[in-house]
Parts: C-alpha cells; structure tokens; sequence
C-alpha cells in the first residue's frame, strides 16, 4: 500500500453505541469485500490508522479479527498481507459460494413475496447502472446486495454469515473478474433468479445462481490469477449492459 491509498468507507458510519475498534473492523471488511484492496498488497497500521483517522489499538485488533476469517494472512515478518488466491484455492471457493448461495436461495424461496421481488428489480437496476457508470465498486456492492437481499426473505438466514465469510476471501480478485465480464458473462442470470422466484421453480432458481456465480468468477485461470493484479485494469464499457439485456 503506498502513501497515496485511499479506502472509501462513506457508507460506513460509526454506529451510535460503536466502539471504534468493531467500526474499524467493518470498515475494513468492507474495503476487502468491495475489491478495494489488491492481492499481494502489503498493509501497515500506520497506514490504516492514518486513513481511517484512528488510533494503532483498533486496527490492530480489527487486522487480528479479518487473519482468522482468512481475509489477510501474516508473513513471518509480521508484514500484513492480502493473500494471493492460488486456482486450488479458488475453486474450493467457487464450489462453496454455489453450494451455500444455492442452499440459502432455496431455503428462502418460500418467503419471497412480489414486494422482494420488486425489490431485487430494483437493485439489479442499480448494478446495471454502475456498469454503465463504470463504478467498479458500485458493481460488485450492488451484486452483493442483489444476493443478501435475496437470502434474507428467510427470517432466519443462519448460512448468511458463512456466505459472507466466502465473499471476503474472494473480495480482492472481484476487480480482475470485471475487467474480463464481457467474455463471460453474456446474459443476465439476476434476471433468471427473479424469473425462477415469480414462477416458484426451485430447480430454475438452483440453475440460476450456479451459473451466476460461474460465469461471474468461476472462469478465472491460474494465468488470470498470477498476471491480473493490475489497479488499471479496464471496466466493461458502456455498451455491456445493452448487450445483457439484448
């Protein structure tokens, strides 16, 4: 990380009864989950505490937290790492978010309504509107909120936590995954999901959210992984979402 990084944490606001360390610790959660930090990018607690306007004691205790979730490994030196995904590691990954994701989808087909329906619309116009935009970040949020919107119509979402737990171990690799969208993701599938939920069709929905998470970043290769950790990579130019929807 060099002096110039900057982690976007507006939407992450310290809560009423918050200690500084639980926000910290979102925060950084965050970063990671939404594609902000790069694999293989080195991370120090003056940094942190510099950019998030904290003292040492909380992003210390936050980096603690985020190493046993698998987030951020710690070298011999003591150097804090975003760790690297090999393709093995990556696939058992990929294979967990399907069988979880399809297991929740599932388990909460029952409750969703046309109200959550049209609420998933509506967030799915709001990810189409971030690739139009080129927000990189907006992209893979809305993505997230499309699914977590989904999971919990159940009123008790108990493999929410473990979802989130996959999402923030593949967090780092979501922005080398959208610069190659184009060349694999050529259909909606959230539209699919939607369509699958109107109709009731469990093995519709099961379909669906396979090949969403497939197409979406079960594609990258161990040559994507060891060449891709470019900050500069390109985003899907404007003409992507048109093609989606054609």
């Amino acid at each position: 990380m060099n002096a110039e990084t900057i982690i976007n944490v507006d939407n992450i606001s310290l809560g009423e009864e918050e200690t500084a360390q639980e926000w910290v610790y979102r925060a950084l959660r965050f970063a990671i989950m939404s594609g902000q930090l790069q694999p293989s990018q080195a991370l120090t607690i003056r940094q942190l505490a510099g950019i998030l306007d904290v003292s040492a004691m909380p992003v210390r205790e936050a980096l603690k937290r985020l190493t046993a979730e698998g987030a951020l490994t710690i070298k011999a030196n003591r150097r804090i790492i975003v760790p690297t995904l090999v393709p093995a590691r990556l696939a058992e990954l990929i294979e967990l978010r399907v069988d979880l994701e399809s297991f929740a989808a599932i388990r909460a087909l029952p409750y969703v309504n046309d109200d959550r329906i049209k609420e998933l619309e509506e967030l799915n116009e709001i990810q189409n509107a971030a690739f139009e935009q080129r927000d990189f970040q907006g992209i893979i949020i809305g993505n997230q909120n499309f699914h977590r919107t989904l999971y919990t119509a159940h009123p008790h979402p108990v493999t929410m936590q473990m979802i989130e737990q996959v999402w923030l171990q593949i967090g780092p690799l979501h922005r080398l995954s959208l610069a190659k969208l184009p060349e694999h993701y050529t259909h909606d599938r959230h539209c699919d999901i939607i369509d699958a939920l109107r109709h009731h069709n469990p093995y519709g929905l099961k379909s669906a959210i396979e090949a969403d998470i497939r197409e979406a970043i079960g594609f990258l290769t161990e040559s994507d992984l060891l060449t891709g950790q470019d900050p500069n990579l390109p985003l899907p130019n404007t003409d992507y979402v048109k093609s989606l929807k054609s």
